[in-house]
C-alpha cells in the first residue's frame, strides 16, 4: 500500500514526509499524509469492488458544502490508480466542544435542512456503507422513503436470508403515517462518527450519504446510536418546529438504517428490524 501512496502523493504533487495509519476497514483504509506545511486525509478502497463510492462521495462533500451550513473538509482529488481508488481530502484537526457547541450544531442542521429541491432524491445515486443507495427522484416523502429506501432493503434482506411476514403491509401503512413537508437536503449517515469538532470549535460532517428526503430522517438517526446532547434537539424546534407528533415516527425512520444494518452485519440486528415492522403494520 507504500507504493500507491507514494505515487498518489507524486500525482498530487505532494511532498509526503510521513504516513500515519488512521483505520483500516472491509471497506476503505484511511490514512493521514504529513507534509512539510499541510496534511491531508487520504481513503483509499478497491476500485473494482465499490465503483463510484468515492466519486459519489465527493459530490456528497461538495454538496454540502455549498449548504453553508457545516464546515465540511474540501476535496482535493477523486481519481483511480491501478486497481485502487482513493480520495484526497483536507485534513481538519480535532478540538473540544465550546460552550455554545450544540446551539452552533442545531443552526448548522437548520442551514442544512432548509435546502430544499422540488422533489425528493438526487441526481444520482451514491452509497450508505457499502451498500447501494437509490435516489431515483419522487415526489412525495412517503413515496421516497417507501420505493427508494424501504423496498430495497427488504428485497436485500430476502435475498440474504431475512424475511419478515407483514413487510408489505408496512409499506402500505406508513404512506398515511410520514408527513408531507418540503424536502431537505440529508447528510443520510448522521450518527455521532461522521461528525467532528475542528480546532476552531466548528462541527464538521463527514462520510456523507446525501439526498433530499424528510429531515426527520437525519433526527431520527442522530437519536439512534445517541451521542448528540438532548439541548441540539430542543434548539433545533426552537428554529425550525417539527411536524406534530415527530417522535411518534421515530422508529420508523430508524428502520431504514437497522436494515442497513441488517444487510451489512448479519441477524444481530433482526429482532430491532421485525419489531418496527410489527409495530407498524
Amino acid at each position: 500500500m507504500d507504493a500507491t501512496i507514494h505515487k498518489i502523493a507524486e500525482l498530487n504533487k505532494i511532498q509526503l514526509k510521513e504516513i500515519v495509519p488512521l483505520y483500516s476497514g472491509s471497506i476503505n483504509s484511511v490514512y493521514l499524509l504529513k507534509c512539510n506545511s499541510i496534511e491531508y486525509v487520504l481513503k483509499i478502497n478497491d476500485a473494482l469492488k465499490f465503483s463510484k463510492m468515492f466519486e459519489t462521495e465527493a459530490k456528497g462533500l461538495q454538496v454540502l458544502k455549498e449548504s453553508q451550513s457545516f464546515k465540511i473538509p474540501t476535496v482535493i482529488r477523486q481519481d483511480e490508480i491501478e486497481n485502487s481508488s482513493y480520495l484526497l481530502m483536507e485534513y481538519i484537526p480535532s478540538g473540544k466542544k465550546s460552550y455554545n457547541f450544540n446551539e452552533i450544531f442545531a443552526e448548522n442542521l437548520v442551514k442544512l435542512h432548509q435546502c430544499t429541491q422540488d422533489f425528493f432524491g438526487l441526481q444520482h445515486h451514491n452509497y450508505i456503507g457499502s451498500l447501494p443507495q437509490f435516489n431515483h427522484k419522487e415526489f412525495s416523502a412517503s413515496d421516497f422513503y417507501i420505493n427508494q429506501r424501504l423496498a430495497p432493503q427488504i428485497k436485500l434482506a430476502g435475498q440474504n436470508g431475512f424475511t419478515f411476514k407483514n413487510s408489505e403491509a408496512v409499506l402500505k401503512n406508513i404512506s398515511e403515517i410520514i408527513p408531507e413537508e418540503p424536502s431537505s437536503l440529508l447528510h443520510g449517515d448522521l450518527w455521532n462518527g461522521n461528525y467532528i469538532i475542528s480546532h476552531n470549535d466548528e462541527a464538521c460532517l463527514i462520510d456523507p450519504a446525501i439526498s433530499y428526503g424528510s429531515r426527520e430522517m437525519d433526527i431520527s438517526m442522530m437519536l439512534l446510536f445517541g451521542g448528540f446532547s438532548d439541548e441540539i434537539y430542543t434548539m433545533y424546534h426552537e428554529k425550525f418546529p417539527f411536524a406534530n407528533n415527530w417522535k411518534e415516527r421515530v422508529s420508523l425512520w430508524q428502520l431504514y438504517y437497522l436494515l442497513v444494518h441488517l444487510n451489512l452485519f448479519g441477524v444481530g440486528y433482526f429482532s430491532q428490524v421485525n419489531t418496527i415492522i410489527k409495530q407498524y403494520s
